[in-house]
């Protein structure tokens, strides 16, 4: 066993423990805890259960793999996440907080006075949420699959079981004062490798400062010049210009629409704690956020100065593929890389048989297979969720701060499937079986069954966490996408206008939401689906990462037209807007429950 192994087993170990620990003294009985986690939970533990929930494995793991790898491109992913995480905590949180409810099905059903359109939202919630998870099991899978020499099969599988416990016994009280701890963790493991780096490469202990006012930049842009790379700071015109507008704009409002992030406002004692804990996440946000490009620069200088010209001590033919044994040119061999080969997220190929590795641009990893390796004469595959987690390997850090950052993408990822397992569940068990199918049902039988489909909702997770339909921040963004299309308008409109009736949203909605999901399954149909290539490349120059925005758009042009030519809603439920939207007081309109 490796140092590197021992350590993360060691860490892990520790984190895992402290988690059971929390979950296991926190665990409910009710369903107020258990939805709602009693809503005694204080503004700044909230603010830091609220990062961890929406800061997931596409924050931690992938989000500075694709500015690595996109350069200027990458950006999207900054601006939309942190721009609509402004966008929810200043413009609804309070708002939905106020109105006082357990779930967003809850809130659409309510304020638009119809069953169907809580169907339709808890619909939505599962879709959303389950496209969610996957990804934070993807992101599972590939830290136990390096660090705990797991396959990354097998490492979904433990992920579930893990998250199983945090979510079935705790609820959301559980998973709330776990999720404080897991952000503890998660940035810490973030910012230690990032400091003790860019100490390394330019002598600044601050990443954002080291980041922008140093020399990497450049060193880093001369360095892909000379390989045939664009320059890091140009736009490297991966996506037209509407795609990447749609996208940030998909990414912005299905913040603002995610079912998961929405229900931690009703889990504080007020509407002056929601705002509160909604500047708090904010500032807890903002570390993470603002260190990964500096996270994504220093990864890509390293990973070119690393293995451009590596020479070739060895080959070991795999079951996969061949496993190149590399070594740095004073004859060290290149640990880090043999042991990423092993997951099958890495690859090299020695085109030209010169005995040296080099990087040029070609061909990339997509998906779960590298496309064919003699289309350029790159010979360096890899996949970019790989980038943060192997950044410190690369540098030479030490185990320890190995092992830490292995346990931080482990808290990023169970943290935010938590949270999505449980919106899951009240939408299934809450929304759809208690508020439709069985009013009368006993508090202990809304347990059962929310806890029996938290059960189903890990076993759908796992298996697309194994089979995935990209890197984790292309699934996640689809989750954006969605809840832009589906959540985002009904929630906008129930709140600030008054005229926005039943039958808009319920149009809306649906076809929003369904617009979306069969343009994205359509667009990724080669990997979900098996087909030779997607059955439609894009819609309009728009990606599945971004259709969410059309489907935006068809919703509220739905909902508006529709509401204005069809009944106003009654006068109790426009009063109840009036009310929701008062600043002071957290009383709801009698009626509203």
């Amino acid at each position: 066993m490796s140092q590197v192994q021992l350590w993360t087993y060691i860490v892990v170990g520790i984190t895992f423990a402290m988690y059971i620990w929390i979950g296991y003294s926190n665990r409910v009985r009710d369903t107020k805890g258990f939805y709602v986690a009693g809503q005694g939970v204080p503004a700044i533990a909230n603010g830091a259960a609220t990062a961890a929930d929406w800061m997931s494995a596409a924050s931690f793991i992938s989000m500075a793999g694709l500015i690595s790898t996109m350069g200027y491109d990458g950006a999207i992913y900054l601006l939309g996440w942190t721009g609509g995480y402004v966008l929810l905590a200043l413009l609804l949180a309070p708002y939905l907080r106020k109105f006082g409810k357990y779930t967003v099905p809850d809130f659409v059903g309510d304020r638009y006075y119809s069953q169907t359109a809580r169907l339709i939202a808890a619909i939505a919630t599962v879709i959303i949420s389950l496209t969610y998870v996957a990804g934070q099991m993807r992101g599972v899978g590939i830290v136990f699959s390096r660090f705990v020499g797991l396959p990354i099969e097998w490492g979904v599988v433990l992920g579930m079981a893990v998250v199983a416990f945090f979510a079935l016994l705790g609820g959301m009280k559980g998973i709330t004062w776990t999720q404080v701890a897991q952000y503890v963790v998660l940035i810490v493991a973030y910012l230690i490798p990032a400091i003790a780096i860019g100490m390394l490469l330019t002598g600044n202990p601050i990443p954002q400062l080291s980041f922008t006012f140093s020399d990497i930049i450049p060193r880093l842009n001369a360095v892909q010049v000379d390989l045939g790379f664009k320059e890091y700071t140009q736009p490297f015109q991966s996506k037209t210009q509407l795609d990447v507008l749609a996208v940030t704009i998909a990414l912005m409002v299905g913040t603002a629409g995610l079912p998961h992030v929405i229900t931690r406002f009703y889990t504080v004692p007020s509407v002056r704690a929601a705002r509160y804990s909604a500047g708090w996440a904010l500032l807890f946000i903002a570390l993470l956020y603002t260190t990964a490009p500096a996270i994504a620069a220093f990864a890509r200088y390293n990973l070119i100065d690393t293995l451009q010209n590596a020479t070739v001590a060895n080959v070991i033919e795999g079951e996969k593929q061949n496993i190149y044994e590399l070594q740095y040119p004073d004859g060290t061999p290149v640990s880090w890389a043999t042991s990423w080969q092993k997951t099958g997220l890495l690859a090299f190929y020695d085109k030209n048989g010169d005995g040296k590795i080099e990087m040029h641009p070609g061909a990339a990893f997509e998906g779960k297979n590298f496309k064919a390796p003699t289309d350029s004469t790159n010979e360096v595959y890899f996949d970019n969720d790989i980038i943060v987690l192997a950044n410190p390997e690369i540098a030479q850090l030490a185990p320890i701060v190995i092992a830490l950052v292995a346990a931080g993408g482990l808290a990023a990822a169970l943290s935010t499937a938590s949270g999505l397992l449980l919106a899951m569940s009240s939408a299934a068990s809450h929304d759809i079986y208690y508020r439709i199918l069985r009013p009368n049902a006993t508090e202990r039988q809304r347990m059962i069954m929310g806890r029996s489909m938290i059960l189903v909702a890990i076993l759908l997770a796992g298996y697309f966490g194994i089979n995935p339909p990209g890197f984790v921040s292309q699934v996640v963004a689809m989750a954006f996408g969605l809840a832009a299309a589906s959540n985002f308008p009904a929630i906008l409109l129930g709140i600030f206008d008054k005229r926005a009736n039943s039958a808009g949203a319920i149009w809306g909605m649906a076809v929003g939401l369904g617009f979306t999901l069969v343009m994205i399954l359509l667009m990724k149909s080669n990997v979900i689906f098996g087909t030779p290539a997607p059955i439609i490349k894009d819609f309009m120059g728009i990606s599945a990462e971004g259709i969410g925005t059309v489907g935006m758009i068809f919703n509220f042009a739905l909902a508006l037209i529709i509401s204005r030519v069809t009944a106003a809603p009654p006068p109790e439920i426009q009063e109840l807007v009036e009310s929701v939207r008062i600043p002071r007081g957290a009383q709801v309109v009698e009626g509203a429950h």
